[in-house]
C-alpha cells in the first residue's frame, strides 16, 4: 500500500514537471487563434453572402459543403507531406492559400466563382489545420497531451467566441468585400507568427529509408475515434449553414449571442476535460458529452424562444468541447511515432467529411421538410455515434479480458 502511494506521488511529480507552456506553444496558439478567427467570421456570413448573390438553401449547403470536401481530399497528402517535407512547409503553404482564397471572396460577383474559391480555401484549410494539430502534438509533452490539446483547442474556441458574432456585426454595417479582406488580414497575421516557430525536422522512417515510399490515405489506429467524430460533426453542417436563417424565419433574435454562449461553454470544458481524459480515458468523457449534444439538437428542433436557443448553445458547447479533444488525443496516442501527422490527417478528414456531408444533406432536408427537421436528424446522427462507441468499447473490453 505504501509503495503504491509513493508511485502515485512520483507520477504526479513527473506529470507536473513536464512543461506545456513554451515559446513555440504560445506561437502556435496565437497563429491558430488568428486563422480560426478569420475562418469563424466567414462561417455564418458565407450563407448570407450566397443568399445575397441569389442562391437558395440547396446552393448554400453545396457552397458550404464543397469547402470541407476539398479539405478532406487534401488531408492525406498533407499528412504525408508533414512527414516527408516537414511541418514548416505544409503549415506555411496552407496559410498562404487560405489568405489568397479568402481575400478573393472580396471580388466574387457570382456563385460559380465563389464555389471555385471555396474549393481553393478548402485546400489551404486542409493543409494548415492538419499541420497545426501535428505541430501542437510535437510540442506538448506526451504525458500531458490531453491537457495540452485542450489548451490548443481553446485557441480555436476563443476565435469562435468572437468570430461569428464579429462577422455578423461587420456584415450588418460594411460591404461583404470589407469583411473578407479583414478575414484575409487575420490569416496573414497567422502566417507571420508561424514563420517564428521552431519546427520538428522531417525524418525518414522504415520503408522510406530503404527507398520504398509508403502512401495511403489514412492511419488505421485513428479510425475508431475519427468515425465517432464524423457522426458528431454532421451537426456542424446544420448549425453553421442554417441556424442564422432558421432563427430569422422564427423571428428569434440573438443569433450573435448563440455563438458567444457556445464558445464560452467550450472554453469552460478546456479547464478540466483534457485532464479528465489523461487520467480516466475516453470512457469518462464520451457518453456524457454526446448526450449533451443530443439534448442541444432536440432543443434547436423545438426552438420556441431565445432562452432555448442559448440553452442549446451552452449544452452543445459543453458537450463538444469535452469530446473533441478527447477523441483527437485518442486518435493520436496509438499511432506510431512517424505516423502522428497521418493520424491527425485522418482525424480531421472525418471532421471535414462530417461537416460537408451534413451541410449538403441538411440543405436538402431543410428545403423539403423545413429547418426544424435538420436538428432532429442531427440528434439521430449523434445517437449513432453513441451506439458505435458502446460497440467499440465492449469489443475492446472483450479483447482485454481474453
Amino acid at each position: 500500500m505504501k509503495g503504491t502511494d509513493v508511485n502515485g506521488i512520483q507520477q504526479k511529480f513527473e506529470y507536473g514537471k513536464e512543461k506545456i507552456w513554451s515559446r513555440d506553444f504560445v506561437l502556435i496558439l496565437f497563429a491558430n487563434f488568428f486563422v480560426f478567427l478569420g475562418f469563424q467570421m466567414t462561417l455564418p456570413t458565407i450563407p448570407l453572402f450566397v443568399e445575397h448573390l441569389g442562391g437558395n438553401d440547396q446552393l448554400i449547403g453545396f457552397v458550404v459543403g464543397i469547402f470541407t470536401f476539398s479539405a478532406l481530399l487534401l488531408r492525406p497528402f498533407a499528412g504525408h507531406a508533414l512527414e516527408s517535407r516537414g511541418r514548416r512547409f505544409v503549415y506555411l503553404l496552407g496559410l498562404a492559400i487560405f489568405v489568397i482564397s479568402v481575400g478573393s471572396y472580396s471580388v466574387a460577383a457570382s456563385i460559380l466563382f465563389l464555389l471555385l474559391m471555396r474549393v481553393v480555401q478548402g485546400v489551404g484549410w486542409g493543409f494548415s489545420t492538419t499541420a497545426s494539430g501535428t505541430i501542437a502534438t510535437d510540442i506538448i509533452p506526451m504525458r500531458r497531451r490531453g491537457e495540452g490539446m485542450g489548451y490548443f483547442g481553446l485557441s480555436g474556441n476563443l476565435a469562435l467566441a468572437f468570430g461569428p458574432s464579429l462577422g455578423l456585426f461587420i456584415a450588418d454595417r460594411l460591404p461583404f468585400r470589407n469583411l473578407f479582406l479583414i478575414c484575409a488580414a487575420l490569416g496573414l497575421a497567422a502566417f507571420l507568427l508561424a514563420t517564428r516557430i521552431h519546427y520538428k525536422k522531417a525524418e525518414k522512417h522504415g520503408a522510406e529509408k530503404s527507398g520504398r515510399k509508403r502512401f495511403d490515405f489514412y492511419e488505421k489506429t485513428a479510425l475508431q475515434p475519427s468515425l465517432l467524430l464524423f457522426f458528431i460533426t454532421v451537426t456542424f453542417g446544420g448549425i453553421a449553414s442554417f441556424l442564422p436563417l432558421y432563427t430569422a424565419e422564427k423571428h428569434i433574435s440573438g443569433i450573435q449571442w448563440y455563438f458567444l454562449v457556445y464558445a464560452l461553454a467550450l472554453m469552460l470544458t478546456r479547464t478540466f476535460a483534457g485532464k479528465l481524459y489523461d487520467r480516466k480515458g475516453h470512457k469518462a468523457v464520451f457518453v456524457p458529452s454526446t448526450l449533451l449534444i443530443v439534448a442541444a439538437m432536440l432543443l434547436l428542433s423545438w426552438l420556441p424562444n431565445p432562452f432555448v436557443l442559448f440553452s442549446a448553445a451552452f449544452l452543445y458547447g459543453f458537450g463538444f468541447g469535452s469530446v473533441q479533444p478527447a477523441l483527437q488525443a485518442w486518435a493520436i496516442e496509438k499511432a506510431p511515432h512517424n505516423r502522428k501527422g497521418m493520424a491527425n490527417a485522418t482525424f480531421f478528414s472525418f471532421f471535414d467529411l462530417g461537416i460537408g456531408f451534413g451541410a449538403m444533406m441538411f440543405g436538402q432536408i431543410g428545403h423539403l421538410f423545413g429547418y426544424h427537421a435538420i436538428y432532429m436528424t442531427a440528434a439521430c446522427s449523434v445517437v449513432v455515434s453513441i451506439v458505435l462507441y458502446l460497440f467499440f468499447y465492449s469489443k475492446e473490453k472483450g479483447t482485454q479480458t481474453v
